[in-house]
Parts: structure tokens; sequence; C-alpha cells
């Protein structure tokens, strides 16, 4: 009899053959809008059982009321940047959701556009407070479940503004290099616990973060993706199940997607017009 190679696909056990969503749970973050809601509506499409985060209670309700048909869902109402109601909310969870197998650091914010001298110290707080320590406070109450169990897999939103600073960019770049390093932080410390840790970094992606970034404004959030073809948040939330839907011994670390117009985190092709 040949005997099995490392590496021949012959040697892979069944349960990395393919992925499964039966009885798999995921819990996402800033689920009421943009990426985290799109995610939740594919993940909902192919039977994967939700845990919706949000800080928009009236929101959440609404996307349980439309995915219940399709998967089990639990809604839980709280700020991820308040360290007290995150560790709260997840130790209130029902047995049948108590096991997470998936996480997404979904939330996060930009708060205004300056220099930084010009920059408004709240505005500062704010995307520190959700981007950086809300996402810790999430995985921390999330890990020792799946440290326990040495099964797990962590998936950080990030952003090109991880990856390059751009003007006016400096707190939210400074954020978002957090979330990088963070990553591969978890990465290293997981590792022997056999968990799947990693990233996905969107670039231009035409969601409602640009009205949050400019306070509101919605006419001068809107011209930010004029002239071309940005990201829509569907687009991710493709690539997320892309992520998760490896065989289980596969982790994408790491994967940075622009739309076909940007080049890079200052570079868009934009047709006058």
């Amino acid at each position: 009899m040949k005997q099995k190679q490392p590496g021949d696909a012959s040697s892979i056990p069944d349960s990395h053959r393919e992925w499964k969503p039966e009885g798999i749970s995921a819990l996402i973050t800033g689920a009421t809008s943009g990426i985290g809601r799109a995610t939740a509506e594919l993940f909902a499409a192919h039977g994967v059982n939700l845990i919706l985060c949000g800080r928009r209670q009236d929101r959440l309700e609404e996307l349980k009321k439309k995915l219940i048909s399709q998967a089990k869902v639990h809604i839980l109402n709280f700020d991820v940047s308040d360290k007290k109601s995150v560790f709260k909310a997840i130790s209130s969870l029902p047995p049948s959701f108590s096991q997470i197998d998936i996480l997404i650091n979904n939330a996060g914010n930009a708060h205004g556009l300056d220099t930084i001298d010009q920059g408004d110290p709240e505005d500062w707080d704010a995307m520190l407070d959700i981007n950086v320590k809300g996402l810790l406070y999430v995985s921390k109450a999330i890990m020792p479940q799946m440290v326990e169990r040495k099964k797990g897999h962590i998936i950080n939103i990030g952003s090109i503004a991880g990856k390059e600073v751009y003007p006016k960019g400096n707190v939210y770049c400074a954020s978002k290099f957090a979330v990088d390093a963070i990553t591969q932080g978890m990465r290293i410390d997981l590792n022997p616990h056999g968990i799947r840790v990693g990233s996905v970094d969107p670039g231009a992606v035409e969601t409602e973060f640009s009205e949050v970034r400019f306070k509101g404004d919605s006419e001068r959030a809107s011209t930010v993706y004029n002239g071309f073809k940005p990201l829509i948040a569907e687009d991710i939330a493709d690539i997320i199940y892309f992520v998760v839907t490896r065989p289980y011994h596969v982790n994408i670390a790491d994967l940075l997607v622009l739309p076909t117009a940007q080049a890079n985190a200052t570079v868009i092709n934009k047709i006058p017009g």
C-alpha cells in the first residue's frame, strides 16, 4: 500500500476538506450597516448562526426579522468602546449561542479629515476607542473559549489606511495601523492554540463611512465616490465568506482589496464630470 505523504490531498483529514456551515456561529460587530450587515446577510443565506452586535437596537431588530427565516439569529445591543457593556453582553449569550466559532471585528469609524494640528481630540478619542480598544475588548471576551476548544477564526476588518498614511488621515490611519499590528500579534500568540487569525483591508468602499467621517454632511460625503466605481459592502462580504470557508488548514492572513480604479491610498482614476 502506498504510504501517504505530507501535503498529499489524501493525507488531509475529512474535517479539513470542506467547510460546512451547519452548527457554526459567527459574531459580527457593527452589524447594522455597511460591511457588517452585508456579511450577516450572506452568512445567513448559507445557514450560519449569527450573533449580531451594534449600537442601534431598531436596526438590529429589523435585521433579525429579515434573516431569522434563514438562520438562527441573536442580537446584542452595546457599544464596543464600553468595556463593561462588551463583557456583560457577551456573557449574557444563551447556551445555544455561547460557542462562537467566527469573530468578525468589523465595528469601526472615522471622524473628521483634518491636519493633525487642526484635529479635534474628541474625534481622536472616538477613533481609538472604537477602532482599537473596542476590537480588543470584544476579542478578549471571546478568545478564551476559542483557546479552550483549540479552534476558532478571527477576522479583523482593517483598511488600506493601515498600510499607508495619507494626508489628513493621521489618527485614523494610526488606529488602522494598530489593527494591523494587533492582528499580527493575535496570529502569533494564538498560533499554539490552532486559531486562525487574519485581516481584510478594504480600499474605497461606498458605505456610511464617509457620512460618519464628515459628521452627517451627505453632500460632502457623496463627492468622495464621484468619478469612479468604488467597492460596495457586498464585495467585501463575498471576500470575508471566501476567507472563512477555506479548509481549516488554510489561513488567509492579510488581504488588501481595492476597486480597480484605485492604485493606492491616494491614487484613484477618476473620470471628470
